[in-house]
C-alpha cells in the first residue's frame, strides 16, 4: 500500500512523491459540475482567463468605497485562444455585488508599443509601461497606507522580434485606487522593477531546464498570520542532476521537478525579496505547481496549487485540477489533501472546461474561483482543438469566468457542495443558498458533453 503521509527530500523539503500522486482519482467528492456558457457576459469583447483579487495585508479581500477589485489576463475576444498567452495583458474589474463585473481597462499604461524597442525594458521602468513583451499572472495588495502593488510575471523582452519565454517576478508599484458612486478606477504611474530571478541553486535557470516546460512565475502575496513573515510564494523549477533517478530507477523523471518557491521581506516592505528554501517539490512527480497559493484555517496552513494532465511524469495519471497540500505551520511537512493531493478536478467528459483555480475561505466553508475553458469537446484533446477552423476554436473556448465551488474543509479531506453563478463573489457576510440536496458529481455518460 502507498505511503500517503508526508514525505521530505535530503534538505528537509517536503515533497509530492509519485506514491502520493499515484492515487489521484475522480471520486465523486473531487469532481466539479458541468459548466455551461453564461446567458451574459461582463466583457464579451475580450478573453478573460487567470484571475486574483486586490487583498489586504491579511489575505482578506479588499473592500474600498464598497466595491471589490479583480485582475485578469486579458486578450482581444476576436483572437485565437491558444494565441492569448502571447499578449496577455492585465485588466482590472470591480463590483459592488459580487455578481456583476465592470472592466476599467488596462491596469498598466502602455506608453511603448509592445513589440517596440526600449533600452529600459530589462530591470525597471518609470513611465507606467510594465515589464516584458508580456504579462503573466501574479496577485495585488492594497497595503495600509492605500497603495497598490500589482505582482505579475514578466515574460519575454519588451522590443523582441520573435516571443522568448524568460520568465522574471516584477512588481507595479505606487498605484492608488479613485472611486465615485459609478465607478472605480485604479490610478498610476506604476513603478516596475524584477524582483526576483532564479539563483541556479534552489531554482533552475532557463538555461538549466531539461523540462518540458520552464517555470519561474506566478507571485502570491502572503503574510503570516502566526509569525507576521512577509512572504511572496511563486511557481518554480527545483535543479536536477542530468543522470539521476530518485530512487525511481528512470532519470527522465527527473526532467518533471516543478516547485513552490518562497521569498521573504525582512522589513516587509512590498518591494523587498530575499530568496528562501521552497515550501515543496514535485521532483519526478510533475513539472508545473501553478498559481500556488496558502489558506490558513483552524491554525492550519493548506496550501493549494494547479495542475495539468500533461505535466505530469510518465506512469502517472493526473488531471487538469486544483491539488492541496496541509501542514501545521506555512514551512511545515505538507501532506497531500485526500491522500493524493486532487482538491477539485472537471468532469471526465468535460476535462478541460475549467483552470487557474484560486481557493479561499467564506463563513464555513472554502470558495473557488477559475476560468471557463475549453468546452464541448466531445472527445477532442487540446492538440486537435488547434487543428479545427477558427470559428470553433473560438466556439469553443469559454474565455469568461466559471462558476464558484463551494468546497467543504475538515483536516485533511476536502468535498465539492456545489457551485455558484459564473464569477460570484460573495459579499464577506453574506449567506449561500441552502444546499438542497447531497451534491454528487454527475454521471458523464448522462450529460450533454
Amino acid at each position: 500500500m502507498a505511503d500517503y503521509g508526508p514525505e521530505s527530500d535530503d534538505d528537509g523539503t517536503p515533497r509530492w512523491t509519485r506514491a502520493q500522486a499515484s492515487g489521484i482519482e475522480r471520486s465523486p467528492d473531487a469532481v466539479a459540475p458541468i459548466v455551461y456558457p453564461p446567458d451574459e457576459q461582463d466583457a464579451p469583447e475580450i478573453h478573460v482567463w487567470d484571475t486574483w483579487f486586490l487583498r489586504n495585508r491579511d489575505g482578506s479581500i479588499a473592500e474600498i468605497d464598497g466595491y471589490r477589485v479583480t485582475f485578469s489576463l486579458t486578450a482581444p475576444a476576436d483572437l485565437l485562444p491558444g494565441k492569448r498567452h502571447d499578449v496577455a495583458t492585465i485588466r482590472y474589474f470591480y463590483s459592488r455585488d459580487g455578481r456583476t463585473w465592470h472592466c476599467g481597462g488596462p491596469v498598466f499604461e502602455d506608453t511603448d508599443e509592445q513589440s517596440s524597442a526600449s533600452p529600459r525594458s530589462t530591470s525597471s521602468r518609470e513611465d507606467g509601461a510594465a515589464l516584458g513583451s508580456r504579462q503573466w499572472a501574479g496577485s495585488a495588495l492594497y497595503d495600509e497606507d492605500g497603495a497598490v502593488y500589482v505582482y505579475y510575471t514578466a515574460a519575454g523582452e519588451r522590443g523582441e522580434d520573435e516571443l522568448t519565454y524568460t520568465q522574471r517576478i516584477a512588481v507595479g508599484a505606487g498605484g492608488r485606487v479613485e472611486t465615485t458612486d459609478e465607478r472605480l478606477s485604479i490610478e498610476g504611474p506604476f513603478d516596475h522593477e524584477v524582483l526576483l530571478e532564479p539563483d541556479g541553486d534552489r531554482y533552475e535557470r532557463e538555461d538549466q531546464s531539461r523540462g518540458m516546460i520552464y517555470t519561474f512565475r506566478d507571485p502570491w502575496f502572503f503574510e503570516d498570520p502566526e509569525t507576521g513573515e512577509t512572504c511572496l510564494l511563486f511557481e518554480a523549477n527545483t535543479p536536477t542532476q542530468e543522470g539521476s533517478d530518485a530512487g525511481d530507477g528512470d532519470p527522465h523523471h527527473q526532467e518533471f521537478n516543478g516547485s513552490v518557491g518562497i521569498a521573504v521581506s525582512e522589513s516587509g516592505d512590498p518591494t523587498e525579496w530575499e530568496l528562501d528554501d521552497p515550501l515543496l517539490e514535485g521532483v519526478s512527480t510533475n513539472q508545473e505547481l501553478e498559481r500556488p497559493h496558502v489558506v490558513v484555517r483552524d491554525d492550519r496552513y493548506y496550501l493549494f496549487l494547479s495542475s495539468h494532465e500533461h505535466t505530469f511524469a510518465p506512469g502517472i495519471e493526473g488531471y487538469d485540477a486544483l491539488y492541496g497540500f496541509v501542514a501545521d505551520s506555512l514551512r511545515g511537512d505538507y501532506e497531500p489533501l485526500n491522500g493524493s493531493g486532487l482538491v477539485v478536478t472537471n468532469p471526465a467528459n468535460a476535462p478541460f472546461q475549467t483552470y487557474s483555480w484560486v481557493a479561499y475561505p467564506h463563513r464555513e466553508e472554502l470558495l473557488v474561483s477559475s476560468f471557463f475553458n475549453y468546452y464541448d469537446l466531445r472527445g477532442l484533446s487540446l492538440d486537435d482543438v488547434a487543428e479545427l477552423p477558427p470559428e470553433e476554436q473560438q466556439r469553443r473556448f469559454g474565455g469568461t469566468l466559471a462558476p464558484t465551488l463551494r468546497l467543504a474543509l475538515d483536516g485533511t479531506e476536502t468535498r465539492v457542495l456545489g457551485a455558484l453563478d459564473h464569477g460570484h463573489l460573495p459579499l464577506p457576510d453574506e449567506e449561500l443558498p441552502p444546499l438542497l440536496s447531497e451534491y454528487r458529481s454527475e454521471d458523464p455518460e448522462q450529460s450533454e458533453y
